[in-house]
């Protein structure tokens, strides 16, 4: 059984709303949809570009279609296992994970997000699922200074690299580079870890684990094709929002590509059909058989009904594993993709890298962005007390009077700002020809 350590918040409350009736986690799911930090993610960029076209994903859509799958994923596991009901008993909670999972990830996408880590690189890094754990649990202004205070098993299920940046950082040091346009993303891959600057607050999520259990919880293994080390354990919370995550990404930016003809069907045809021949599982070859038509073919109903059919296709073949070693049960148990299921995902997950990430036009935009990020910072850094807002150069102040990481809260207001709200401010900054102040105002 569960024990109450789980629904506790690190800030006491002492709240009496007249007839409020609601759950921690609905009343957590509420904390999230209310944020300024989730109302961002409406202008950050998912794959491609905001403001290329009004169709196109962005975070915020991306967001609520997790969600929508985290619940759907939850509700079948609840009829697979019913002995395990008294831990999938919130779909508030597996909302709250899925709607909040991307607020920490910085402008223009993973150029952004390399950008500030090679800006950060003698000052903890950055990386945006440790930045989504900083804004939940101190930077978010629903409170003072416990970010948006939610319940400890919320944050347990955020945790998708439960361990410090210095457990899993690379010895190897890597040499600066002469000039920001040299910058190449590959070799400043992020610490997928929490930030040593919030170590307070995970040793506070972790508080009711034995010590068996938080050692090995926390426990890194090198990473193939990775510098750094990768956790190996995430609990039952994190696993289902993750799982959410890797369908929309694989199968809905893969339906915003084949709308916008950035792919075509003699791709998909040399690389995923080739992959998934003779997939041992019946429904997929069934289903696969003539699913290149249905997508690239077909009238919008055709291929939008394809795409309902894959997203229950992942769903249904969703399953609950148990690892006997962890004492805690939401560490114990884990959702897991069928092996079948989870090569068809794999498949569709590397042809939107190969052929919509990686794509020269959309990765112009993203060195475009990551070149800004690293301006911005570089002038924020050279006279904070000058350029900074008013509230954040008293952030920065009180960090450097109370000996923390002062560097981290330029960081912090950079990785905030959505795409429009940056290139704004680095045209202000930068072009001789912008002196307006109408569009500048705090991010925080």
């Amino acid at each position: 059984m569960l024990t109450h350590d789980w629904q506790q918040r690190l800030y006491g409350e002492d709240k009496h709303r007249r007839n409020d009736n609601r759950s921690p986690f609905q009343r957590d799911r509420a904390r999230i949809l209310h944020s300024a930090a989730f109302r961002r993610l409406q202008a950050k960029t998912q794959v491609l570009g905001v403001g290329m076209n009004d169709f196109y994903r962005t975070r915020l859509t991306h967001s609520l279609e997790v969600s929508q799958i985290g619940t759907g994923i939850t509700a079948q596991l609840k009829q697979k296992h019913p002995q395990l009901h008294h831990l999938l008993d919130s779909m508030s909670l597996i909302e709250s994970l899925c709607l909040a999972h991307d607020i920490g990830h910085p402008p223009f996408g993973h150029g952004g997000e390399v950008a500030l880590n090679y800006m950060m690189r003698n000052d903890g890094g950055f990386e945006g699922n440790g930045q989504t754990f900083r804004i939940l649990t101190r930077l978010e202004p629903y409170t003072q200074d416990y970010g948006m205070n939610l319940c400890r098993r919320t944050l347990l299920g955020m945790l998708k690299y439960p361990a410090l940046y210095q457990q899993l950082k690379s010895t190897i040091a890597q040499p600066d580079v002469v000039n920001y346009r040299q910058l190449k993303p590959d070799q400043w891959a992020p610490v997928k870890a929490i930030f040593d600057d919030d170590k307070d607050r995970l040793d506070w999520v972790l508080a009711p684990l034995s010590a068996q259990d938080k050692q090995r919880f926390m426990h890194a293994a090198s990473a193939n094709k990775h510098p750094h080390k990768r956790t190996c354990f995430k609990s039952l919370d994190c696993s289902i929002m993750e799982l959410a995550d890797d369908i929309a990404y694989a199968v809905h930016d893969l339906e915003d590509a084949i709308v916008m003809g950035i792919v075509n069907y003699q791709q998909w045809q040399q690389t995923v059909a080739i992959a998934l021949a003779d997939n041992p599982d019946p429904w997929i070859n069934d289903e696969f058989a003539n699913l290149g038509d249905r997508l690239f073919n077909s009238p919008h109903h055709i291929r939008k009904d394809a795409i309902g059919t894959l997203v229950n296709g992942f769903v249904t073949a969703i399953t609950i594993d148990e690892d006997p070693d962890f004492e805690e049960p939401l560490l114990r148990y884990n959702a897991k993709l069928n092996a079948d299921f989870q090569h068809c995902l794999d498949a569709f997950k590397q042809f939107v890298y190969q052929y919509v990430v990686r794509k020269p036009e959309v990765q112009i935009i993203e060195y475009k962005g990551q070149q800004i990020v690293m301006e911005l910072f570089e002038a924020f850094a050279s006279d904070p007390q000058r350029l900074l807002p008013l509230p954040t150069q008293q952030r920065w102040l009180n960090a450097k009077q109370t000996g923390a990481n002062p560097m981290r809260v330029i960081c912090d207001y950079i990785s905030g700002m959505t795409d429009e709200f940056a290139a704004k401010l680095h045209q202000q900054l930068f072009s001789a020809n912008a002196n307006s102040l109408q569009d500048l105002h705090a991010n925080y």
